[in-house]
């Protein structure tokens, strides 16, 4: 029987802290955090009431392969990955906002382009543009980081540096980071057969200096299209083939849910459950180019417990 794993209660040696976001729990310890990828899923700024096998470990894997592939771009905070699910890092003193970057017209972008909207974040969007459509060159359009159960809210870079979330000088370095770090994400997809169509980071500060932080270029994180016939289905106005979690959102807004108050999740069926799962796996053989190893999920908590507590001894 596959478990998943939704929620984590760890007490630590020197633990002084836990956050536990839409997907991940996140031990404070000294100048470290223990991030664990639960299995949890969100849509819609909301938590599922049904956790999904194996996927925190593939997007634990897929996280520290990228961080580790772009470590050359800019510092991140990521030092162990103890187990299939955890990653040991920096603790760093987050910025508010989350960097989000688009190659394309697609997703919230698009819904709320075909309704009227010609700016986003600031950026000015030109008339005439399709669903799924390049842009001339990728446009960064921020969020602000919303409290559990709350949306993100778009926001532009000249309110960050007017309301001082982040300052002119430091954001600067942070457009710098994201745009190349979506450029290596980009030539990576590429050499898979794959198009990075949008993605987020995050970024923190840690004695003075700015860290890349959290996840990067996993599909809770990023969209990707297949690149083959990728043209052929813009031209013809079809959907595209793609490797991301708005399949969950689409089937969420196909049973009439899109987060909004009142309404309620559909029926997450064994067979909704392990489609999604396969779905990420195929997302990871993809994108790594491996075989995705499933982990024994028999002992998930004891399994991690026991590997964290054995990477801290050797500290």
């Amino acid at each position: 029987m596959r478990q998943a794993l939704t929620a984590t209660e760890f007490n630590f040696p020197g633990q002084t802290g836990v956050y536990h976001g839409k997907v991940r729990d996140v031990y404070s310890i000294g100048n470290r955090l223990v991030m664990v990828a639960t299995d949890r899923i969100s849509a819609f700024d909301v938590v599922l009431p049904k956790g999904i096998p194996y996927k925190g470990q593939m997007l634990n894997q897929i996280a520290a392969k990228f961080l580790d592939a772009s470590a050359d771009i800019c510092p991140n905070w990521k030092l162990a990955t103890p187990d299939p699910m955890v990653t040991v890092g920096v603790r760093c003193d987050s910025y508010p906002v989350e960097m989000i970057v688009r190659a394309y017209l697609c997703g919230s972008a698009w819904r709320a382009y075909k309704n009227g909207v010609r700016e986003i974040c600031g950026v000015k969007l030109p008339d005439g543009m399709r669903e799924n459509e390049k842009f001339p060159h990728p446009i960064i359009t921020p969020t602000t980081k919303a409290e559990l159960g709350r949306h993100d809210e778009d926001i532009s870079k000249e309110e960050i540096i007017k309301q001082g979330l982040i300052s002119a000088e430091e954001y600067t370095v942070l457009e710098k980071y994201t745009l190349a770090l979506f450029t290596r994400g980009t030539e990576i997809a590429s050499q898979r057969g794959l198009i990075l169509v949008d993605t987020k980071y995050e970024f923190g500060k840690y004695d003075g200096k700015i860290y890349l932080i959290d996840e990067i270029h996993t599909p809770d994180s990023s969209r990707y299209f297949y690149a083959e016939g990728y043209q052929e289905r813009f031209e013809k106005g079809e959907a595209q083939k793609q490797l991301s979690k708005e399949f969950v959102r689409e089937w969420l807004m196909e049973n009439g849910f899109q987060g909004k108050e009142g309404q309620q999740v559909p029926e997450m069926t064994e067979a909704i459950v392990n489609g999604i799962s396969e779905r990420y796996i195929e997302l990871f053989e993809n994108i790594t180019g491996e075989p995705f190893n499933k982990a024994d999920t028999a002992n998930l908590t004891e399994r991690i417990e026991k590997n964290v507590l054995n990477y801290l001894a050797t500290l």
